[in-house]
């Protein structure tokens, strides 16, 4: 049995920690999950779950790969906004992925040198520097974040992957301000979007390395329960859930919608999860309460 001053010291390290155990150990951290449960079925042996804090407050979540460098998904609420983009925000880190100290927040890259322990858990801005191809695509995009705090959390490397520029600021950009305006419009209630990608082994290499992982695909899935049932008929079919899916590349990249069962049976063949793979908790069908088996496993 636990004497009660190391449970609280093992309780603080669980709630300060930015790399955890579980999305619902760090406070508020599984609100960004619709009904508080993470995608299942994805194999995790060598990921790292990231409750993504910023300004002392957990943000969104990551589900990061350190041996590719990059996330396999990023999962968020929306946040109604009118879609300006900013980008006078710093790059940021995430310092708990090689060391266990300090508050838990990320921080921003230094502007000189970085400890190679962090280089060999993550992504980092001179990866991404001199490649003319690629530009670092977020899957939480500032656009879907309102206060500055929730804009300014979405520019560390632990959210970006490599996508090809076309892609990036064409159909990818495009999808992403077609579902803000959906949103915004029709969601009543919260939107919770995971949005991912998949790999082929492809990589971004820097001094004769491998080091960022090149995503193949890039997709996404939104769960809103509570929404406009007044909405145009084309608008209500894709509620309250729906997916896309686009392949990363210069040409030949359309956005294709498609419903979140299509999505996670592409991924099933795509990715390294299992056949029980289900991105929302129920399929986002109704609001229903955990049951009971569930609620000491998620």
């Amino acid at each position: 049995m636990l004497m009660p001053l190391a449970f609280a010291l093992i309780f603080s390290f669980l709630t300060s920690a930015t790399v955890v155990q579980d999305f619902n150990h760090v406070e508020r951290c599984k609100d960004s999950l619709y009904m508080g449960t993470p995608p299942r079925g994805i194999i995790e042996t060598r990921l790292k779950k990231i409750c993504q804090r910023y300004a002392d407050k957990p943000r969104y979540v990551t589900l990061y790969d350190p041996q590719k460098r990059i996330p396999v998904y990023s999962a968020y609420t929306f946040k109604k906004t009118e879609g300006d983009r900013r980008v006078d925000y710093p790059w940021m880190y995430e310092p708990q992925l090689a060391e266990t100290d300090g508050n838990g927040n990320m921080l921003p890259f230094p502007t000189g040198y970085l400890h190679m322990k962090f280089e060999d858990s993550q992504a980092v801005l001179d990866d991404y520097s001199d490649v003319v191809l690629y530009e670092r695509g977020h899957l939480n995009p500032d656009q879907h974040q309102s206060t500055p705090h929730d804009r300014a959390a979405t520019y560390t490397l632990t959210n970006v992957v490599p996508e090809i520029r076309e892609f990036n600021i064409g159909p990818w950009r495009e999808y992403e301000e077609r579902i803000r305006v959906r949103l915004n419009n029709f969601c009543r209630g919260t939107a919770y979007i995971v949005t991912g990608v998949t790999t082929r082994g492809n990589m971004i290499r820097r001094n004769n390395q491998d080091r960022v992982a090149i995503p193949e695909d890039v997709w996404s899935a939104y769960c809103c329960t509570d929404y406009d049932h007044n909405s145009p008929h084309d608008v209500r079919i894709r509620f309250p859930s729906h997916a896309v899916l686009a392949k990363n590349a210069k040409e030949g990249s359309s956005v294709h919608e498609m419903t979140v069962q299509e999505l996670e049976n592409f991924l099933k063949n795509h990715m390294d999860v299992d056949q029980s793979l289900q991105i929302f908790y129920d399929n986002c069908i109704s609001p229903s309460p955990l049951p009971l088996y569930l609620q000491h496993t998620i």
